[in-house]
């Protein structure tokens, strides 16, 4: 997703919900649907611009302080991002507010024909939008293009809002119904993390849009440019402007978004301190907050399983995306002699090819940064002097393609001998390592899995159904896989996390998504059918009970 910054002393934004748009550098996408990168920029190459979106219009920020992009793959910067200035901040949440009430009264049809367009278009530029993933996030292509899928349909998802959010009507009394229908809240800020960069602002973004709220979007500063991509697909779809907006920056902008009384509601997936934070200062204020922390996804294996199967599922959920999924498999425990099956393990990880996501042989790419890249070996030393054992080491990996030697690779590491309380088990290490506990029984592993703090995600692999049964009924986690490794459920489902993993009441997408999204509104009515009953009835103050 690169960009062109035009330069015009003439230039203004002509816009009726703001007046502080003034002289403004226009930037252009340069990338398309049929033009976009397909390989790593050299290091001569000038970083491209991210623009910021206000209005339906990309323009460069006048901040002076701007964060460096890195290709995790390479560390050469490709792109700058600004830290909004107060007044861009200032712009973007007015220019939502002020286009909230028009956008509310957008028929409910009309609504679902943008968002039908919407599909259409992130579909038409699905690898497009993959591509700026793999060069500001690092994935290989093909997990790039699923980020944007599981986005994607969530917005297929949100067509449905018809049904969704159909309103319930009684007829309470004679000549009385009461009518129950649910609203939109206003301004929604949406605070979007790295290792997702489309999936999760489109978590939130359709059913924003087709609810009748409006939105001001923060991706993450180190991986804005998919989010550009999708508010420019939005507008092409028909949103108006003012309902889409983009800002960018770190910590002055999210104690914007959380201070600013505009804004009605809060959605954050990231990190526990971050969450905690934004949670607590969102709800003081009043505000609705939807927040998903930090994870420890554990995947049990029975001994009556199939071993194949397993080994295949454990080693893509692991070690797939290089570990930077907040559902990634870093914890197996294993029941009783399949202990003896992590050689199987080991071997079949050792086969996975670790570079370029440009690469279509890749299997799994770098680490975000080079702070993530020395996390990592830190936690994997520290937990192998508490005890652990190295069963497979990654650290030192370097591709044979000279263009990485400084790109932030760990290739897949297996840990043995974990034990709670050691950091590999403790702390969500995101990097493509995993941990694995042994115990005898199922009872045992149910009992460390519920102690744990977190509760994203768990499976069990198995062919018993009786077995699968009592673990599910006994596994105090928001999201269970029987024989599937992550157990993320399609959006007409919810993502279910909880406990440690989940801050506030309603979780992300689905029918609990809608009702984050709403507020209800009861209307009740009186047409009275015979009138002439009407005339010889008295005032009364008592309370008036309906038969």
């Amino acid at each position: 997703m690169l960009s062109r910054v035009i330069r015009s002393r003439s230039y203004k934004i002509v816009v009726p919900s703001t007046q502080f748009l003034r002289l403004k550098s226009s930037v252009t996408l340069s990338s398309t649907v049929n033009s976009y990168p397909t390989d790593h920029t050299n290091a001569n190459v000038e970083p491209y611009v991210t623009p910021s979106f206000v209005d339906n219009k990309f323009f460069k920020s006048d901040s002076k302080e701007w964060f460096d992009i890195h290709d995790p793959a390479t560390n050469y910067v490709v792109s700058k991002v600004p830290q909004s200035t107060p007044q861009e901040l200032e712009d973007a949440i007015a220019s939502a507010a002020k286009a909230f009430p028009i956008w509310k009264e957008y028929s409910i049809i009309k609504r679902q024909g943008i968002a039908f367009k919407f599909v259409q278009l992130l579909r038409e530029n699905m690898d497009r939008i993959a591509s700026v993933i793999v060069l500001e996030q690092g994935k290989t292509f093909v997990d790039a293009q699923g980020d944007v899928t599981r986005g994607l349909q969530v917005a297929e998802a949100a067509c449905n809002i018809t049904n969704d959010l159909k309103g319930e009507t009684l007829e309470v009394s004679t000549d009385m119904e009461t009518k129950m229908i649910r609203e939109p809240l206003g301004v929604v800020a949406s605070i979007c993390p790295f290792n997702f960069p489309a999936m999760v602002p489109l978590w939130s973004l359709p059913l924003i849009l087709v609810t009748g709220n409006t939105a001001v979007v923060k991706p993450s500063e180190r991986v804005p440019g998919a989010a550009i991509i999708i508010a420019q697909l939005a507008a092409e779809a028909g949103v108006p402007a003012g309902v889409l907006n983009i800002v960018h920056g770190k910590h002055d902008t999210v104690n914007k978004l959380i201070e600013d009384p505009r804004i009605k509601a809060l959605t954050f997936v990231g990190g526990d301190k971050a969450g905690k934070y934004i949670y607590e200062k969102g709800t003081s204020l009043g505000k609705r907050v939807q927040a998903n922390l930090g994870a420890k996804n554990h995947l049990v294996v029975l001994p009556d399983s199939n071993k194949q199967q397993f080994v295949n599922a454990i080693n893509g959920a692991a070690f797939g995306a290089a570990g930077q999924r907040c559902m990634a498999i870093s914890v197996l425990v294993t029941v009783g002699k399949t202990k003896e099956w992590v050689n199987d393990i080991v071997e079949d990880a050792k086969l996975l090819k670790v570079g370029s996501g440009f690469d279509p042989a890749s299997d799994l790419g770098p680490l975000i940064n080079s702070g993530s890249l020395v996390k990592s070996h830190e936690i994997i030393e520290d937990s192998v002097k508490n005890g652990a054992t190295l069963a497979l080491d990654g650290r030192g990996y370097k591709p044979a393609d000279e263009r990485f030697s400084k790109g932030n690779f760990l290739g897949p590491t297996v840990l043995t001998n974990v034990k709670p309380g050691q950091r590999a088990y403790d702390e969500e290490i995101f990097a493509p390592v995993l941990s694995v506990v042994n115990v005898e029984t199922i009872d045992e592993a149910i009992e460390l899995i519920n102690a744990n703090k977190y509760g994203n995600g768990v499976s069990i692999f198995t062919s018993s159904g009786s077995s699968a049964q009592y673990f599910t009924k006994r596994i105090d986690v928001g999201q269970v896989g029987v024989n599937v490794p992550i157990p993320v459920p399609l959006p007409m489902f919810s993502f279910t996390g909880s406990r440690g993993s989940f801050l506030g009441d309603l979780n992300f997408y689905g029918k609990s998504g809608v009702t984050f999204l709403t507020k209800p509104k009861t209307i009740t009515a009186s047409w009275k059918s015979n009138l002439i009953d009407e005339e010889i009835l008295k005032p009364s103050t008592s309370m008036p009970v309906q038969q």
